[in-house]
């Protein structure tokens, strides 16, 4: 049996282990509680897309090899613009793809006709921005820039984004999906760049979790009267 002075400092150390990591405990519980009730489609902003959009059909295209790529075509996309059908190639170029016209980024009333085909008709748009770079705490962190910031009028402070070089739909951030952003990087604790599920800081308290939990038992063990009952006996 573990002594009384052993005892006590497994005691002390398990409570300023909890006490220390116990509003971390706290963020990990109450996200966690957020991501089990939330439905992620709807965190996704499924319910202000326009889900049964099909893409437009175009006829009299070029034909892509027509048109003057350094080293060849490795990818190409096509791209309804304003009606008008655009190929994005190798991730760098977009041509008119009825005459091969090169295309310099698209402008602000073509990002609203990309938005609108994307989502819901019913949504009136606010405000329209150009933004050419952000922190890696924006919510449009690691996509395509610059692009347009088309804002609308809702309760949840509706924001799509369109990129400029492309003219691709990028993604639609709203209120809920902030909280679960914000609530995301206290799980992960990446506090710099809040996707990175590897940090030391996590690595660090999980293990103090782990040695919290563990001397939660053992001073379960030490202190239990049933214990103490059993090992008396088994020593008789």
């Amino acid at each position: 049996m573990i002594n009384r002075n052993t005892a006590l400092k497994i005691r002390k150390t398990h409570r300023y282990l909890g006490l220390f990591l116990g509003i971390q405990f706290l963020f990990w519980t109450i996200s966690g509680l957020y991501f089990s009730w939330t439905d992620i489609d709807d965190i996704h902003g499924d319910h202000y897309k326009n889900l049964d959009r099909q893409p437009k059909a175009f006829k009299n295209l070029i034909n892509p090899s027509q048109l003057n790529i350094d080293n060849g075509i490795q990818t190409i996309d096509l791209r309804d613009i304003n009606n008008t059908p655009y190929y994005w190639i190798n991730q760098k170029w977009l041509f008119n793809a009825l005459n091969g016209n090169p295309k310099s980024g698209i402008t602000e009333e073509e990002a609203l006709y990309v938005a609108q085909s994307y989502l819901k008709n019913n949504l009136e748009v606010t405000s329209v921005e150009k933004i050419e770079a952000v922190d890696k705490h924006h919510e449009y962190r690691e996509r395509l820039l610059p692009a347009y910031v088309i804002s609308y009028k809702t309760d949840d402070v509706l924001k799509a984004y369109v990129s400029v070089a492309d003219g691709q739909f990028q993604t639609v951030k709203h209120r809920r999906w902030r909280w679960f952003d914000f609530l995301w990087m206290t799980h992960t604790m990446d506090y710099e760049s809040r996707d990175n599920f590897n940090t030391t800081v996590l690595r660090a308290f999980s293990l103090l979790g782990l040695i919290t939990v563990l001397s939660g038992f053992l001073l379960w063990y030490t202190s239990s009267p049933t214990i103490r009952n059993i090992l008396k006996r088994k020593n008789k």
